[in-house]
Protein backbone atom coordinates (compact mmCIF):
# COMPACT_ATOMS: atom_id res chain seq x y z
CA UNK A 1 0.00 0.00 0.00
CA UNK A 2 1.14 3.37 -0.72
CA UNK A 3 2.50 5.56 2.01
CA UNK A 4 1.35 9.31 2.73
CA UNK A 5 3.06 11.69 4.22
CA UNK A 6 0.99 13.15 6.35
CA UNK A 7 3.31 15.89 8.55
CA UNK A 8 6.62 17.76 7.79
CA UNK A 9 8.68 19.54 9.96
CA UNK A 10 12.52 21.06 10.38
CA UNK A 11 12.61 20.09 13.32
CA UNK A 12 14.26 16.52 14.72
CA UNK A 13 12.29 16.54 18.23
CA UNK A 14 8.95 17.74 17.02
CA UNK A 15 9.15 14.75 13.93
CA UNK A 16 9.54 12.47 17.36
CA UNK A 17 6.96 13.70 19.25
CA UNK A 18 4.32 13.36 16.22
CA UNK A 19 5.26 9.74 15.60
CA UNK A 20 4.91 9.25 19.15
CA UNK A 21 1.48 10.68 19.27
CA UNK A 22 0.68 8.00 16.27
CA UNK A 23 2.09 5.52 17.80
CA UNK A 24 0.04 5.98 20.97
CA UNK A 25 -2.89 5.76 18.92
CA UNK A 26 -1.89 2.68 17.02
CA UNK A 27 -1.26 4.30 13.61
CA UNK A 28 2.52 2.99 12.77
CA UNK A 29 4.39 6.26 11.29
CA UNK A 30 8.27 6.18 9.65
CA UNK A 31 10.24 9.10 8.49
CA UNK A 32 10.42 9.58 4.56
CA UNK A 33 11.39 12.02 1.55
CA UNK A 34 8.33 13.35 -0.25
CA UNK A 35 9.24 10.90 -2.69
CA UNK A 36 6.73 8.18 -1.62
CA UNK A 37 7.56 5.72 -4.44
CA UNK A 38 11.35 5.54 -3.49
CA UNK A 39 12.79 2.40 -2.79
CA UNK A 40 14.67 4.01 -0.30
CA UNK A 41 13.17 7.03 1.24
CA UNK A 42 15.16 9.38 2.68
CA UNK A 43 14.23 10.78 6.71
CA UNK A 44 15.40 14.10 5.40
CA UNK A 45 14.22 16.08 2.33
CA UNK A 46 16.62 18.54 -0.09
CA UNK A 47 15.38 21.21 2.19
CA UNK A 48 16.07 20.02 5.47
CA UNK A 49 12.60 18.96 5.93
CA UNK A 50 11.84 15.75 7.83
CA UNK A 51 8.41 13.96 6.32
CA UNK A 52 6.60 11.55 8.54
CA UNK A 53 4.26 8.96 6.50
CA UNK A 54 2.05 6.32 7.61
CA UNK A 55 -0.18 3.64 5.00
CA UNK A 56 -2.73 5.48 2.91
CA UNK A 57 -5.98 4.32 4.60
CA UNK A 58 -4.41 5.62 8.04
CA UNK A 59 -4.07 9.14 6.35
CA UNK A 60 -6.89 10.95 6.65
CA UNK A 61 -6.82 9.23 10.77
CA UNK A 62 -3.46 10.97 11.45
CA UNK A 63 -3.98 14.01 10.18
CA UNK A 64 -7.23 14.06 12.48
CA UNK A 65 -5.27 13.26 15.45
CA UNK A 66 -2.33 15.64 14.55
CA UNK A 67 -4.36 18.82 14.00
CA UNK A 68 -6.00 17.86 17.43
CA UNK A 69 -3.19 18.94 19.00
CA UNK A 70 -2.55 21.97 17.52
CA UNK A 71 -3.22 25.24 18.61
CA UNK A 72 -4.47 27.93 16.24
CA UNK A 73 -3.72 31.19 16.49
CA UNK A 74 -5.11 33.44 13.61
CA UNK A 75 -3.68 31.89 10.27
CA UNK A 76 -0.54 30.70 12.05
CA UNK A 77 -0.21 26.92 13.30
CA UNK A 78 1.72 27.21 16.43
CA UNK A 79 4.43 24.05 16.91
CA UNK A 80 2.58 20.61 18.58
CA UNK A 81 5.83 21.34 21.61
CA UNK A 82 8.07 24.01 21.74
CA UNK A 83 10.54 22.14 24.33
CA UNK A 84 12.94 25.35 24.57
CA UNK A 85 10.80 27.91 25.87
CA UNK A 86 11.57 27.29 29.33
CA UNK A 87 15.23 27.46 28.67
CA UNK A 88 15.54 29.91 26.58
CA UNK A 89 13.62 32.06 29.22
CA UNK A 90 16.79 30.77 31.82
CA UNK A 91 19.01 32.06 28.72
CA UNK A 92 17.56 35.57 28.46
CA UNK A 93 17.29 35.07 24.82
CA UNK A 94 14.69 33.81 22.06
CA UNK A 95 16.51 31.84 19.16
CA UNK A 96 15.26 33.16 15.81
CA UNK A 97 16.47 29.90 14.48
CA UNK A 98 15.35 27.15 17.10
CA UNK A 99 16.59 24.85 14.83
CA UNK A 100 20.38 25.98 16.02
CA UNK A 101 19.81 25.49 19.93
CA UNK A 102 18.10 22.22 19.01
CA UNK A 103 21.12 21.11 17.25
CA UNK A 104 23.78 22.43 20.21
CA UNK A 105 21.66 19.78 22.69
CA UNK A 106 21.34 17.01 20.53
CA UNK A 107 24.33 14.11 21.60
CA UNK A 108 26.68 12.14 19.24
CA UNK A 109 24.38 8.82 20.71
CA UNK A 110 21.52 10.37 19.57
CA UNK A 111 22.79 10.85 15.86
CA UNK A 112 24.44 8.10 15.84
CA UNK A 113 20.76 6.27 16.30
CA UNK A 114 19.63 7.98 12.90
CA UNK A 115 19.86 5.59 10.22
CA UNK A 116 19.04 8.45 7.61
CA UNK A 117 21.96 10.51 8.64
CA UNK A 118 19.45 13.21 8.97
CA UNK A 119 20.44 14.56 12.91
CA UNK A 120 23.42 16.28 13.41
CA UNK A 121 25.17 16.30 16.55
CA UNK A 122 26.85 19.07 18.23
CA UNK A 123 30.24 18.44 18.38
CA UNK A 124 31.01 21.13 15.89
CA UNK A 125 28.95 23.47 17.98
CA UNK A 126 30.87 22.62 20.65
CA UNK A 127 34.04 22.97 19.20
CA UNK A 128 33.08 26.72 17.99
CA UNK A 129 31.49 27.06 21.59
CA UNK A 130 35.12 26.65 22.78
CA UNK A 131 36.61 29.69 20.99
CA UNK A 132 34.15 32.06 21.21
CA UNK A 133 34.08 31.45 25.27
CA UNK A 134 38.11 31.62 25.30
CA UNK A 135 37.77 35.03 23.46
CA UNK A 136 34.98 36.52 25.74
CA UNK A 137 36.60 35.31 29.07
CA UNK A 138 40.37 36.88 27.68
CA UNK A 139 38.85 39.93 26.93
CA UNK A 140 36.72 40.18 30.39
CA UNK A 141 40.05 39.60 32.33
CA UNK A 142 42.41 42.08 30.30
CA UNK A 143 40.15 44.83 30.96
CA UNK A 144 39.05 43.44 35.10
CA UNK A 145 42.65 42.96 35.93
CA UNK A 146 45.03 44.86 34.01
CA UNK A 147 47.69 44.42 36.01
CA UNK A 148 47.87 40.92 36.10
CA UNK A 149 50.63 39.08 34.18
CA UNK A 150 49.92 36.49 31.64
CA UNK A 151 50.38 33.74 34.10
CA UNK A 152 48.02 34.86 36.26
CA UNK A 153 45.31 35.35 33.64
CA UNK A 154 45.98 31.70 32.04
CA UNK A 155 45.02 30.73 35.82
CA UNK A 156 42.31 32.61 36.37
CA UNK A 157 40.91 31.53 33.18
CA UNK A 158 41.47 28.09 33.32
CA UNK A 159 39.23 28.19 36.71
CA UNK A 160 36.60 29.71 35.00
CA UNK A 161 36.41 27.12 31.65
CA UNK A 162 36.98 23.89 33.30
CA UNK A 163 34.75 21.19 33.00
CA UNK A 164 33.24 21.29 36.36
CA UNK A 165 32.86 24.96 36.17
CA UNK A 166 30.60 24.94 32.82
CA UNK A 167 28.93 22.07 34.15
CA UNK A 168 27.87 24.04 37.60
CA UNK A 169 26.39 26.62 34.67
CA UNK A 170 24.56 23.80 32.73
CA UNK A 171 22.84 22.39 35.64
CA UNK A 172 21.85 26.14 36.82
CA UNK A 173 20.27 26.33 33.70
CA UNK A 174 18.82 22.78 33.82
CA UNK A 175 20.26 22.43 30.47
CA UNK A 176 20.33 18.42 31.51
CA UNK A 177 16.67 18.25 30.65
CA UNK A 178 16.66 19.37 27.42
CA UNK A 179 19.47 17.66 26.11
CA UNK A 180 18.50 14.83 23.30
CA UNK A 181 20.61 11.45 23.88
CA UNK A 182 20.53 8.36 22.67
CA UNK A 183 18.64 5.72 24.24
CA UNK A 184 22.34 4.21 25.96
CA UNK A 185 22.99 7.89 27.50
CA UNK A 186 19.56 8.26 28.58
CA UNK A 187 19.98 4.91 30.69
CA UNK A 188 23.08 5.90 32.07
CA UNK A 189 22.34 8.80 33.54
CA UNK A 190 24.05 11.14 30.57
CA UNK A 191 21.85 14.08 31.93
CA UNK A 192 23.61 14.13 34.52
CA UNK A 193 27.38 13.38 33.34
CA UNK A 194 29.65 16.72 33.83
CA UNK A 195 31.35 16.03 30.65
CA UNK A 196 28.28 16.02 28.65
CA UNK A 197 26.44 18.99 30.54
CA UNK A 198 29.64 21.03 29.31
CA UNK A 199 29.69 20.07 26.33
CA UNK A 200 26.26 21.05 26.01
CA UNK A 201 27.10 24.41 27.04
CA UNK A 202 29.93 25.37 25.31
CA UNK A 203 27.62 24.33 22.25
CA UNK A 204 24.63 26.67 23.44
CA UNK A 205 26.78 29.54 23.36
CA UNK A 206 27.91 28.67 19.69
CA UNK A 207 24.17 28.63 18.92
CA UNK A 208 23.81 32.09 20.06
CA UNK A 209 27.07 33.25 18.61
CA UNK A 210 25.62 32.12 15.50
CA UNK A 211 22.18 33.21 15.77
CA UNK A 212 22.58 36.62 17.10
CA UNK A 213 26.24 37.31 16.60
CA UNK A 214 28.99 38.10 19.00
CA UNK A 215 27.40 40.94 21.07
CA UNK A 216 24.28 37.46 21.65
CA UNK A 217 27.26 35.54 22.99
CA UNK A 218 28.89 37.81 24.76
CA UNK A 219 26.06 39.17 26.66
CA UNK A 220 24.90 36.30 27.73
CA UNK A 221 28.56 35.25 29.04
CA UNK A 222 29.38 38.27 30.62
CA UNK A 223 26.17 37.95 32.91
CA UNK A 224 26.78 33.91 33.53
CA UNK A 225 30.35 34.50 34.05
CA UNK A 226 30.82 37.48 36.53
CA UNK A 227 30.84 35.18 39.75
CA UNK A 228 32.97 33.12 38.53
CA UNK A 229 35.86 35.59 37.08
CA UNK A 230 35.52 36.92 40.70
CA UNK A 231 35.92 33.55 42.69
CA UNK A 232 38.40 32.10 39.80
CA UNK A 233 40.70 35.00 40.44
CA UNK A 234 40.51 34.60 43.79
CA UNK A 235 40.99 31.21 44.17
CA UNK A 236 43.79 31.37 41.89
CA UNK A 237 45.88 33.89 44.39
CA UNK A 238 44.66 32.04 47.44
CA UNK A 239 46.99 28.91 46.54
CA UNK A 240 49.91 31.46 46.47
CA UNK A 241 49.84 33.99 49.33
CA UNK A 242 48.25 32.14 51.97
CA UNK A 243 50.69 28.94 51.44
CA UNK A 244 53.34 30.85 50.82
CA UNK A 245 52.58 32.66 54.48
CA UNK A 246 52.00 29.17 56.46
CA UNK A 247 55.20 28.15 54.87
CA UNK A 248 57.32 30.94 55.85
CA UNK A 249 55.49 30.69 59.56
CA UNK A 250 56.15 27.43 59.46
CA UNK A 251 59.99 28.14 58.72
CA UNK A 252 60.03 30.29 61.46
CA UNK A 253 59.18 28.68 64.26
CA UNK A 254 55.42 30.54 65.24
CA UNK A 255 51.71 29.02 64.92
CA UNK A 256 49.78 28.49 61.66
CA UNK A 257 47.88 32.26 61.00
CA UNK A 258 44.22 32.23 61.64
CA UNK A 259 41.49 34.43 59.87
CA UNK A 260 38.94 36.67 60.80
CA UNK A 261 36.61 38.81 59.32
CA UNK A 262 36.81 41.89 61.01
CA UNK A 263 33.71 43.36 59.03
CA UNK A 264 30.90 44.18 56.09
CA UNK A 265 30.26 46.67 54.18
CA UNK A 266 27.92 47.56 51.36
CA UNK A 267 24.89 46.47 49.80
CA UNK A 268 24.67 42.72 49.03
CA UNK A 269 25.18 43.21 45.34
CA UNK A 270 28.48 44.99 46.09
CA UNK A 271 29.37 43.91 49.55
CA UNK A 272 32.96 44.10 50.43
CA UNK A 273 34.94 42.22 53.59
CA UNK A 274 37.42 43.31 55.77
CA UNK A 275 39.88 40.29 57.30
CA UNK A 276 43.06 40.23 59.60
CA UNK A 277 45.37 37.40 59.44
CA UNK A 278 46.12 36.46 63.32
CA UNK A 279 49.18 34.37 64.49
CA UNK A 280 49.89 33.98 68.43
CA UNK A 281 46.69 36.76 68.84
CA UNK A 282 48.96 39.07 66.92
CA UNK A 283 47.30 40.72 63.79
CA UNK A 284 49.83 40.43 61.02
CA UNK A 285 48.11 41.95 58.12
CA UNK A 286 44.05 43.14 57.09
CA UNK A 287 42.39 43.84 53.83
CA UNK A 288 39.66 44.48 51.95
CA UNK A 289 38.08 42.63 49.03
CA UNK A 290 34.57 41.79 47.16
CA UNK A 291 35.51 38.07 48.84
CA UNK A 292 36.12 37.08 51.67
CA UNK A 293 38.78 34.48 49.89
CA UNK A 294 40.10 37.55 48.44
CA UNK A 295 40.16 39.38 51.44
CA UNK A 296 42.32 36.44 53.22
CA UNK A 297 44.64 36.25 50.14
CA UNK A 298 45.15 40.10 50.32
CA UNK A 299 45.62 40.31 53.94
CA UNK A 300 48.30 36.70 53.77
CA UNK A 301 50.32 38.75 51.12
CA UNK A 302 50.25 42.14 53.81
CA UNK A 303 51.45 39.87 56.10
CA UNK A 304 54.32 38.52 54.42
CA UNK A 305 55.60 41.38 53.61
CA UNK A 306 56.16 42.83 57.17
CA UNK A 307 57.51 38.78 58.18
CA UNK A 308 60.24 39.80 55.11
Amino acid sequence: MTPTVVFTTSSDIEASVVMALLDSQGIPSFRASGHTHSVWPMAVSSLGEIRIAVAEDLADEARRIIESHRQDVGAKVVRIRDEFDELQARIGYRFRDRGLLEHALTHKSRAAEDASGGVTDNESLEFLGDAVLGLVVADALFHQYPNYDEGQKSKVKAAVVSTQSLARHAERLRLGEHLILGRGEEKTGGRFKQALLADGYEALIAALYLDGGLEAAETFLRRELKDALDEGSAQTFLRDHKSALQERLQALGRSLPEYRVSGEAGPDHRKTFSVEVIVNGEVLGTATGRAKKEAEQEAARVALSKLE
